[in-house]
């Protein structure tokens, strides 16, 4: 199996200021983003920086996973949620969309936080084949791929030393 870089950063970059462009176009008002750990993180910080800056966030659904059973706990880095998110406009954020399970296991977490107007979710990429009916309000990058492949998100905030989308094909 060999691995080949789908986005170089260039691409990455051009994918974000879209993303941005998208979101200031269906809100006037400034959201809240909301990253998935680890890599929806540095995603949503720099969606603010793109959209003049925006309240951001953290969610950590480790304790929240559906196939946790009869592995050893993973490290939980705890979720840092900006202030009340009750009554407010927050967009999920995450690298990459395929089962749809990290995000079912994100609005679960966030409804503890409170019950906001509405939660859109924002993602880097989308390489299909869900297995819950969830879709993105925003996708950066779309990728075709099969069940074996593996797509992986590289950031430089994430300890890459550079930005890129690889895909390695079963």
């Amino acid at each position: 199996m060999t691995s080949h870089v789908h986005a170089d950063a260039a691409a990455i970059a051009q994918a974000i200021d879209r993303l941005a462009a998208e979101i200031a176009a269906r809100h006037p008002q400034p959201p809240v983003l909301v990253g998935i750990r680890t890599n929806g993180v540095p995603l949503a910080q720099r969606l603010s920086a793109a959209l003049g800056g925006c309240e951001t966030g953290a969610i950590d659904i480790t304790l929240y996973r559906d196939d946790l059973q009869g592995r050893a706990l993973p490290q939980v880095l705890g979720s840092d949620i900006p202030g009340d998110i009750e009554g407010k406009r927050v967009i999920l954020v995450d690298d990459v969309l395929y089962t749809g399970r990290t995000v079912r296991s994100a609005l679960i977490e966030l409804a503890d936080y409170g019950r906001p107007q509405r939660v859109e979710l924002c993602v880097l990429v989308d390489r299909g084949l869900r297995e819950l009916p969830i879709a993105a309000d925003y996708v950066g990058i779309r990728l075709e791929t099969r069940s074996g492949d593996h797509v992986k998100v590289e950031l430089l905030e994430s300890g890459a030393g550079h930005d890129a989308v690889l895909l390695r094909r079963a």
